[in-house]
């Protein structure tokens, strides 16, 4: 019984590797390619240097790279743009 433990523990942490560096991957990937996208050098460097699993860029992600949205120009009667 105790063998049977053993051997599921040591085939189950190569699987567990396998997932966290995909879900690693894939959130830094997403998170880097948006830093670099808007120009945000200081994001980009704590991104790449910092690994929290996910965490920091999931959160640079949906929190911290919202861009403001553009200001609309208005025509006056004219024509001329504002």
């Amino acid at each position: 019984m105790l063998n049977n433990i053993a051997i599921t523990e040591t085939a189950l942490f190569p699987i567990l590797f396998v997932l966290v560096l995909v879900w690693t991957l894939i959130w830094e990937g997403i998170a880097l390619w948006k830093a670099a996208r808007v120009g945000s050098k200081n994001w980009f460097v704590a991104l790449l240097i910092i690994n929290t699993l996910g965490i920091l860029e999931i959160l640079y992600i949906f929190v911290f790279s919202k861009k403001e949205k553009p200001s609309v120009c208005h025509s006056h009667k004219n024509g001329s743009l504002s």
